[in-house]
């Protein structure tokens, strides 16, 4: 399996940047898992647009959605000049009505509703998921392939239950938008020591550190976490690449 960071900003990307958005690779398969603001721009310098398979979605608030509607004009635009591509399926739950049914174009890409209690099979990736506690209803992820398993939170303040939820992962990439100390909780999101909680409870080989602040200096964030997460510490960066 082979992940590649394409953004990983919090709230909105900073210049040349994009928010949430991470491209999954197994047996020739690409899975896009968020699609947040600047996204598109990112992606193409990983791979053509016309070569993702399945798209994914943790929750619709705009940094994890922003650019469904330019992939699907861009996706229509390749269609009309000649490119003979499928409906594009862009998986997401269905608890808002709203934000679902815009993952759906017409002959361009199918909204697809994924049961949160249940085992999801996109291509050769086998996805669970957990709710996770955010303003907005959220499912964190645990992406299996090959003998692989990766661990995306999403978005959500501290919960216990990652602990069970990312055991043994190989890598646990977790939002961390607080500083060591901060009240994360109230906003939905997770500082460096609770993110560095889980990996070391878990017991994870890596750590990588996501949908960052835009506030103070973000390197400060890998330190405070290995005070607590004596494992591999990573962070996130546009195209950062893991590969197992």
């Amino acid at each position: 399996m082979k992940v590649t960071v394409i953004g990983y900003w919090g709230a909105f990307p900073k210049k040349n940047e994009a928010t949430s958005c991470y491209l999954f690779e197994h047996d020739g398969f690409r899975l896009l898992v968020d699609c947040g603001s600047g996204a598109l721009a990112q992606l193409q310098n990983v791979i053509d647009i016309e070569q993702i398979d399945a798209v994914i979605i943790s929750h619709y608030h705009h940094d994890h959605v922003a650019d469904i509607g330019p992939l699907q004009y861009a996706r229509l635009i390749k269609k009309n000049l000649g490119a003979h591509l499928p409906e594009l399926p862009i998986y997401g739950h269905s608890f808002d009505r709203d934000g679902f049914a815009r993952l759906a174009h017409k002959g361009v890409t199918k909204a697809v509703a994924y049961d949160p209690n249940d085992e999801l099979h996109i291509g050769p990736f086998t996805i669970t998921f957990m709710p996770t506690e955010h303003p907005a209803v959220c499912y964190a992820m645990r992406i299996h392939a090959g003998e692989k398993t990766v661990v995306y939170t999403a978005d959500s303040s501290y919960l216990p239950e990652f602990v069970l939820f990312a055991k043994h992962a190989d890598v646990l990439i977790c939002e961390c938008n607080f500083y060591a100390g901060q009240h994360a909780k109230q906003a939905g999101h997770m500082t460096s020591e609770e993110a560095a909680t889980i990996a070391r409870d878990a017991g994870v080989k890596t750590l990588l550190l996501t949908h960052l602040p835009h506030f103070g200096n973000v390197e400060q964030l890998v330190d405070e976490a290995k005070t607590i997460f004596h494992g591999d510490v990573q962070l996130a960066k546009t195209r950062w690449t893991w590969e197992g």
